[in-house]
């Protein structure tokens, strides 16, 4: 990952933590929901940061190489 995929990604845990204690979220269901307002605040801020440079901060260097086939478990 990119420098500045770690710093969104860091926003966006950061951001949920924060917003779940705030809201006392208990459970799955209210968790969940303080995930996607913590996801959507880095999600905005990466926007804006694309839309200011004209340049992507999502980067190929965050995906796996393609495996070369499927690996079986020995039973």
């Amino acid at each position: 990952m990119s420098e500045a995929e770690l710093i969104f990604t860091a926003l966006a845990e950061l951001s949920t933590r924060q917003i779940a204690e705030t809201e006392k979220a208990k459970g799955l269901q209210q968790n969940a929901i303080a995930g996607k307002k913590g996801g959507k605040i880095a999600k905005d801020a990466r926007l804006a940061l694309e839309q200011k440079t004209g340049k992507n901060v999502i980067t190929n260097e965050s995906f796996l190489p393609p495996s070369k086939g499927k690996k079986k478990l020995d039973k």
